[in-house]
This record gives structure tokens, sequence and C-alpha cells, in this order.
């Protein structure tokens, strides 16, 4: 249990409850002091390796026996960032290279009080698996078996996690099952197409950053500005999505019609112009190269060769969304409404 403060920790006077700004708060009457109890900041991190997560056990209370991320309190004097890979390296012996932040949760301890709980993906640069001073025992653990979690905001954050990387490893499968391991050329198929897929996935988030700034600004897209940023986040996204799994071959040519036919559809059903969403669905396939060229990540990692088969597969997949989009509100019998005459407070949805 948690313990509370019974003297200033200035005048040695005692404390007691008083009301500030609605909220009761530990007060020194005789030296006039309010304590301003603030959240402690957790850190944990999430160290996948080939689809197994990196857990440690507990030699302590709470929990003592327990399974869980490693995680520790964030120490003054250093930042977040630093605090999650001290604590990884402590608890494991892995040393990492922070991918990103996943998931921040609020949590009540019956020992420490109230608790902010930061969640970052690491990725494994070095080191050897070993259990720390703070922990009895350091195992992966494949996703599919994970233990019982010692803390509520690490099950939130794995199973955020997993969630997250569905697609992906559904990429993956689909191009082991497709390639045989008895031929160099489908060896080499299946390399590529990974590193293509990984290089895409790797650089998401900036190319959906960087979507979001230019289609709110550009002319072309003007109908995009009525959008929340969480609303372009969620429609980029799902694009780039769609590309991946159709890169990966979990997608194929008539899905792709389906989702686009459709989606042209609600287009105009929803008012947005034609050129609009082509535009923006055009400004997609612009920063992804943006993206890829300005971090180097075609000449350094993928090579010419990946070079021109990545131009080639994003022609074929941009071409099939256009036209099918085009096509989709085409044949839809929906006359579409003027922009900016429905009431701002509707939801809408866009490509």
């Amino acid at each position: 249990m948690k313990k509370q403060r019974k003297f200033c920790v200035y005048c040695g006077g005692p404390v007691a409850k008083k009301k500030e700004d609605s909220v009761w708060r530990d007060f020194c009457s005789e030296c006039r002091s309010f304590f301003y109890d603030n959240p402690l900041p957790v850190v944990s991190a999430i160290v996948d390796v080939s689809r197994e997560i990196l857990l440690v056990k507990r030699d302590r209370a709470p929990f003592q026996g327990r399974w869980c991320l490693p995680t520790g309190f964030a120490e003054a004097g250093e930042n977040i960032e630093e605090a999650v890979l001290r604590e990884l390296g402590e608890e494991t012996g892995i040393r990492g290279r922070i991918s990103r932040l996943l998931d921040v949760d609020s949590y009540k301890s019956r020992f420490y009080g109230d608790l902010l709980f930061l969640t970052f993906v690491v990725e494994k640069t070095a080191g050897k698996v070993a259990a720390g001073d703070d922990s009895a025992q350091a195992k992966f653990f494949p996703i599919d078996r994970i233990p019982p979690l010692a803390f509520r905001s690490n099950r939130r954050a794995v199973t955020a996690y997993i969630q997250s990387k569905k697609d992906y490893w559904a990429i993956l499968d689909a191009v082991d099952k497709r390639s045989n391991p008895s031929l160099r050329n489908a060896k080499r198929a299946n390399s590529l197409t990974r590193r293509l897929i990984g290089n895409l996935l790797k650089n998401r988030e900036a190319i959906i950053r960087q979507w979001i700034e230019d289609v709110s600004a550009n002319p072309s897209t003007a109908e995009y500005r009525r959008y929340e940023p969480p609303v372009l986040h969620g429609i980029c996204d799902r694009i780039i999505s769609q590309i991946t799994l159709w890169m990966g071959d979990a997608y194929g040519a008539p899905h792709i019609r389906n989702f686009y036919i459709k989606l042209g559809r609600e287009r105009k059903k929803a008012g947005t112009l034609l050129s609009s969403a082509l535009s923006a669905l055009s400004l997609i396939r612009k920063h992804i190269w943006d993206v890829a060229l300005a971090r180097g990540a075609l000449q350094k990692n993928l090579g010419l060769y990946a070079t021109f088969e990545l131009q080639r597969r994003m022609t074929i997949f941009f071409d099939l969304a256009a036209f099918y989009i085009a096509r989709g509100y085409e044949s839809s019998k929906t006359e579409p409404r003027i922009p900016g005459a429905a009431s701002s407070k509707r939801k809408r949805r866009a490509i």
C-alpha cells in the first residue's frame, strides 16, 4: 500500500487534506504549502524478434513471479527515450533502438499511486538475453503463447502491437506460401518482396504525416480540409495497407476492383469531387516516393532493380485504384451534393 504523507517536508508540521481547485490535496497549515502528487512516468519496451516478444519475470512485489514487458520508472534527469532503453538493458541485457511510441495508458497502483505507462516499440540492435537485477528471468515468447501479464497496461500494449502487425504478417505468410524454396528465382522474389514491403511499412508514419500536410493545403484537394487529422491519418493508413497487402499477394485485382468501385460510389454520395478523390490518391503515391528517396531507402537498401520493381507494382496498383474509383463514381445514381452544403458536424469518410 502506498504510504501517506504525514508531515511537511519543509517545516515538519502536520499535513492534512484541503481542497484547491476542486481537488483534495495534502496541505501544511503551518507553512501554507500545498503538495501536488502527479502521476509517475513508467516506461515499457516491446522487443519483437521473428514474432516473439521479450518478457521478464518479476522478482519483487507487486506481482512477484508474474511476467511483464521490460518495465520501470523514468529517472529524474533523463528523457523518456533514454529511460526505456536503460530499463531494457538493465532487465534483459538487450540494447536497442526506439522505433515508435505505441501506447500511453493511465494506471492506478496500490503500491505507487497514479502511474502513466508509456510503451515503446524497440528494435533489438545488440546484446544477449540475460536476466538483470530487477528480474528473475528474461525470455522471448511467441505471440500466440504470451503468458498472463502482470500489468493491465502491458496487456493493452501487447494487444495493440499484435493488432498493428497483423496485415504485415499476413503479407509475409502469403509471400512464403507462394515461394518454392527449391528454386533460386523464387527465393530471390520472396526476399525482394519482403524488402519492398518492409521499407514501405518502416516509413509508414512519415508518409502519412507528409501526406496529411500536403492534402490539407493542396489546391487540388481543398475539400479534404474539412477532415480532422485523425480522420486523414486513417484514410492514408488504409490505402498503404491496401498497397502492402496487394504487393504481398494477400489481395488480388478483384479485391482492388471491388474496394475502389465501392469507394468511388461513397465519394459521390458524400459530395466529394472526383478530381479531389483522385488527386488525394495520387498524393499518397507521391509521398511514398518522396519519403523513400529522402531517407535513402531505395539507393542504400534496395538497389536499382528493386527501385524499378517497386515503381512497376505501384504503377499497376494506383492505375487500378484510380480507374475503379472513377468507375464507381460514374456508376453511382446518387446526385452529388454541393461541397460545403452538408453540416460541418457530420463525420465524413474519404479515400
